[in-house]
């Protein structure tokens, strides 16, 4: 295909999928008048950030009582919105129990922290200025600290992760400045060098506007299963600087560390409730509304906004229900508040009744950051080996609110402005993008659950992890506008039926264009034009039979949809012929049915734990650059494992979602997951 051509074809392709865009910008997709006017009245901004600021009080870290305490928050909420079978159930979270592929990790409490600057006065101890207060502000103490009561001078060991940082300094029962997160630097500074303690300055989640802020102070962590306990004070890059200009000038500063916290057995407190479905068959299967409850305080954007905003859904919900302004949906919808990832993964490998049941997964991580957070909002798809027009679905529900809210900005009139008294007027101008990772929608669309899922989030937000995403950061417009696209997502999936075959296959034609256009840029780009038609084409044809997980399509819409793959055939190619591999890239592999969960999960990894640390690391699927998209190699590897499709087939489809993998890091990939008992080979093809 020629340059020009492509371009011509991208061109065309686009206008027609705005076009259609365009043309139904009156009327939410899927979702009829009736249904959009009823939950763009009821879904309150407001009511969601008052519940907001209350959660923003408890510093909720894993099994914390502080954890427990917000949990009841919201069942009580909950039931006084009608939902009476709301509760917390409990899972045993000890160290040694397993839920899947996550060790489950003890609770953490933590009661009391501060950081006091010490001199000698007559011979005596005495205080000059207090440098960090847990009690005013949580962040300050690294998650997994354990008690501790140490007075010592402090060493400047620059990063704290390599052994020359540590050359020709003595930190033996010395506190450390380090400015890398505290779990790295303890495996040098503490098990090995004989430090007290740490104080880190680590600058996580680096965007445009890191260093701005240098008063900033930012989440810290320790390893949870560190053979050697120890504790982390996090200070600010100015107050760090402030130190170092001090040690560098050959002072020398003593401190005084008090810590009262540590690790304990405990239980993962996971929130449910339910609105069940009225049809008798179909009341069976469940739509989730998912987020993560856990984060210390205040974590008011990440991620107390998400979850406030699934309260939120379901007090409209039983409120328009009660009201008979909405019928009670065909499916059950279930709301679940668990700590982040390692709650999910325990939860659907406890739930397994449950798990089975569930036809689609929204998650919401991150989606109240005002201007101030510099968030942009995302409509994020489930990734590229699960398709689902469920992704089409909250994708062109996301364009219908862009399109709204752009036109009450740009004019001050629309049909669903969708803004709240207290909130902000700007448009909403949400991406609406692939896949990414980083949140528990990654566990529901894992291979061995595979769940769609869509992931609402904000990213960037320059408050992220620190002491300032506070209630002030968070916007009750934008919170109404997520709980528009998710509620509205969700009611969609709630009631579809073999009726909405047709509507579903005009969506679904719609964003197909659209994606044709960016798979024939990849085709100049990426020089393999023919894989990616052929994982295109899968992609599509995949997609289009995923009504089948909620009705089964009519002959005319399953008609149509054979015309549409033709169509797109005919646009990008159909491949040609795969080569026949031979050799160790015919080899085919199939997934165990146990361990069920994501590789990688929240304070914990299967992979590094079971085949080492070292080894996992020096792993060549771990440094394979994505020419497009986040680069989640290893996990598209894994999910497109089933027993049929060869290491080559494999690394066809990868390289089509992010751009050319080596077969030979594709192989020893699987070759190590074998290893640990993961796969299972099951011969050549």
């Amino acid at each position: 295909m020629s340059s020009q051509t492509c371009w011509r074809l991208v061109t065309v392709l686009l206008a027609a999928a705005l076009g259609t865009a365009t043309a139904s910008a009156q009327a939410p997709p899927l979702l009829g008048e009736q249904a959009a006017r009823a939950l763009a009245s009821e879904l309150s901004g407001e009511t969601a950030k008052r519940n907001l600021e209350q959660i923003t009080r408890y510093h909720r870290m894993r099994g914390s009582r502080q954890f427990r305490l917000a949990a009841d928050f919201i069942v009580a909420q909950l039931r006084s919105y009608g939902l009476q079978d709301a509760k917390v159930e409990e899972f045993p979270a000890d160290g040694t129990q397993w839920y899947g592929t996550q060790r489950a990790r003890p609770a953490w409490d933590a009661e009391f922290a501060e950081l006091w600057e010490m001199q000698r006065r007559n011979g005596a101890l005495a205080p000059v200025s207090r440098l960090a207060s847990f009690d005013a502000m949580p962040v300050t103490l690294a998650q997994d600290s354990e008690s501790a009561e140490v007075t010592s001078e402090l060493v400047d060991v620059g990063q704290g992760t390599s052994e020359a940082d540590y050359s020709g300094k003595e930190v033996r029962g010395k506190l450390v400045l380090a400015a890398a997160q505290p779990g790295p630097v303890a495996e040098l500074a503490v098990a090995r060098h004989g430090a007290a303690g740490i104080l880190s300055y680590a600058q996580n989640q680096r965007t445009a506007w890191w260093g701005d802020d240098d008063t900033l102070v930012r989440w810290g962590h320790l390893e949870t299963f560190a053979p050697h306990k120890t504790f982390a004070l996090m200070v600010s890059l100015k107050q760090a600087r402030m130190l170092q200009r001090r040690l560098a000038a050959g002072e020398s500063i003593l401190l005084r560390a008090s810590v009262k916290a540590g690790q304990h057995a405990g239980a993962y407190s996971i929130v449910t409730a339910t609105i069940p479905g009225a049809d008798p068959i179909r009341g069976r299967d469940e739509i989730v509304f998912s987020c993560h409850l856990d984060h210390q305080r205040p974590g008011a954007n990440d991620n107390a906004s998400g979850c406030m905003t699934i309260l939120e859904i379901a007090r409209t919900y039983s409120k328009l229900i009660a009201e008979m302004r909405l019928p009670r949906p065909s499916r059950t919808l279930r709301f679940i508040w668990p700590p982040e990832i390692e709650g999910t993964t325990t939860y659907l490998n406890a739930r397994p009744e449950v798990t089975r049941r569930i036809k689609a997964a929204i998650h919401l991580d991150m989606v109240g950051g005002g201007p101030d957070t510099k968030a942009v909002f995302h409509v994020t798809r489930g990734p590229a080996s699960l398709p689902s027009f469920v992704n089409d679905v909250a994708a062109s529900i996301g364009a219908f609110v862009n399109e709204q809210t752009m036109e009450f900005a740009a004019s001050g009139v629309a049909k669903y402005p969708l803004i709240a008294p207290e909130g902000g007027r700007e448009p909403l101008q949400a991406a609406l993008v692939d896949f990414s990772s980083g949140s528990d929608h990654q566990v529901y669309t894992e291979g061995s659950f595979g769940i769609p899922a869509v992931y609402l989030n904000d990213w960037p937000d320059r408050n992220i992890h620190t002491n300032r995403d506070t209630p002030a950061m968070i916007d009750p417009t934008k919170l109404l506008r997520a709980g528009f696209v998710a509620a509205s997502t969700g009611w969609v999936l709630a009631n579809l039926d073999a009726g909405d075959a047709q509507a579903v296959f005009g969506v679904i034609r719609a964003q197909s264009f659209e994606r044709t256009a960016v798979v024939a840029r990849r085709q100049m780009v990426a020089g393999a034009a023919a894989s990616i038609a052929r994982f295109h084409l899968w992609h599509e044809r995949t997609l289009l039979d995923s009504m089948s997980r909620f009705f089964e399509p009519p002959v005319e819409v399953r008609n149509r949809a054979d015309q549409l793959v033709a169509q797109l055939e005919g646009l990008v190619g159909d491949g040609g012929a795969r080569v026949q591999p031979s050799g160790q890239v015919a080899l085919v592999f199939s997934r165990q049915p146990e361990p069920k969960g994501p590789l990688s999960v929240f304070g914990y990894d299967y992979l590094a734990d079971k085949y080492g640390a070292d080894r996992a690391a020096k792993l060549q699927i771990n440094s394979v650059r994505a020419l497009w998209g986040d680069g989640s190699y290893a996990y598209e590897v894994l999910n497109l494992v089933d027993g049929r499709r060869t290491v080559l087939e494999i690394a066809d489809m990868v390289s089509a979602i992010y751009g050319p993998v080596p077969l030979s890091a594709v192989l020893e990939y699987l070759r190590a997951l074998e290893e640990i008992g993961m796969l299972r080979e099951r011969g050549t093809q």
